[in-house]
């Protein structure tokens, strides 16, 4: 087993085994660690490995994740290799499926939470470049060796935690209620998960569809950051309006804000969940009921008036309840191609 990662990290290739090796020996960052080199690279023609494909989730998702047209090529699930779930043939190795279905594009893992160091190592040893980790409860410094193993070898990495991604009309990957979405030009970044069906449900009814929505969970410690998805969709040519739904804990939007400002051309929309919740009352996710503490003692930035004010700065438009964000896609939508079909004013004689 790679767990523990001290002196036998059994087959492990060397460059993953001395990353890893040396990620297990830093010092505990309580941050978030964004991966600014890796990009994304989701089509219909993505092939798509599920580890984990006989835990409960992998069972019930794997066969809806194919049902809407996504390739799953196969699952990974130790011990019960030479099996199916569903048609889709099951692996004991990572290595072993990919012998068997060629390269892969994509791995969802749905193992349990101290399953998941080994299982997302072993997809990056095999050359997977973008892995989802549906899982709750992973140990953060496990995830703290994930994201530095993925910077070190340019890997995507969403979640913990999170239902995944979904390209309406072309792709699911994970557990987003398909039903909830359609194709169109709004690009979707959550770090809620009922949240993004409850406002891909507002714009589908409104008639506005979403180009990708990516929910990158909401834990302490996350394989990619709201920068670099609002990067993605900036440059993503199908997208022509960002949503950005936010949550009141965490330093998140705080970074993402001056980023907006300096780089992202697109225009954004955001919304805040749980603006209104007391601060003293104990209330959902662990690092809410945290960074409420530490708002209550001053600390600032746990503040949610301070983070709609940065947004605000940055020229975000700021939605009051998720139902009002299909007015303001709608108006920006306008605004865009009423600029776009503008004339260029023809460039003076010399």
């Amino acid at each position: 087993m790679w767990r523990g990662l001290g002196p036998d990290l059994g087959s492990i290739p060397p460059v993953i085994a001395a990353i890893a090796a040396a990620a297990a020996q830093a010092p505990p960052t309580p941050v978030l660690l964004a991966i600014e080199l890796a990009t994304v690279h989701l089509t219909s023609a993505s092939k798509v490995l599920i580890q984990g494909i006989t835990e409960p989730l992998g069972q019930t998702y794997a066969p809806l994740m194919r049902s809407y047209g996504t390739r799953v090529v196969a699952g990974v699930s130790p011990g019960w290799g030479q099996t199916e779930v569903a048609g889709i043939p099951v692996f004991d190795l990572v290595e072993q499926a990919i012998a068997a279905a060629g390269e892969v594009d994509v791995a969802v893992v749905f193992v349990p939470p101290y399953e998941v160091l080994d299982a997302v190592l072993e997809a990056i040893s095999a050359g997977i470049r973008q892995i989802l980790i549906t899982t709750g409860g992973v140990p953060p410094m496990d995830m703290v060796q994930l994201v530095r193993v993925a910077e070190a070898t340019e890997t995507l990495i969403v979640g913990p935690n999170c239902p995944g991604i979904i390209v309406p009309g072309e792709l699911l990957l994970g557990m987003h209620p398909a039903e909830f979405y359609s194709p169109g030009p709004v690009g979707l970044i959550s770090r809620s998960s009922t949240l993004s069906y409850e406002v891909a449900n507002h714009l589908t009814r409104a008639g506005l569809g979403q180009s990708i929505v990516a929910s990158i969970g909401a834990d302490r410690v996350l394989g990619s950051s709201l920068q670099q998805w609002l990067q993605i969709l900036d440059e993503d040519e199908r997208t022509e309006v960002i949503v950005l739904l936010g949550e009141v804990s965490g330093n998140n939007e705080f970074a993402a804000a001056p980023h907006i400002a300096a780089a992202i051309d697109k225009p954004v929309i955001a919304y805040i969940a749980g603006r209104y919740a007391p601060i003293d009352r104990t209330m959902g996710h662990a690092n809410a009921i945290i960074a409420a503490r530490l708002a209550i003692a001053g600390r600032g930035q746990g503040d949610v008036t301070e983070k709609l004010a940065a947004l605000k700065e940055a020229k975000v438009k700021i939605a009051e309840t998720p139902s009002q964000i299909p007015t303001l896609v709608k108006r920006a939508l306008t605004q865009r191609r009423r600029a776009a079909a503008r004339p260029t004013p023809a460039d003076p004689a010399p």
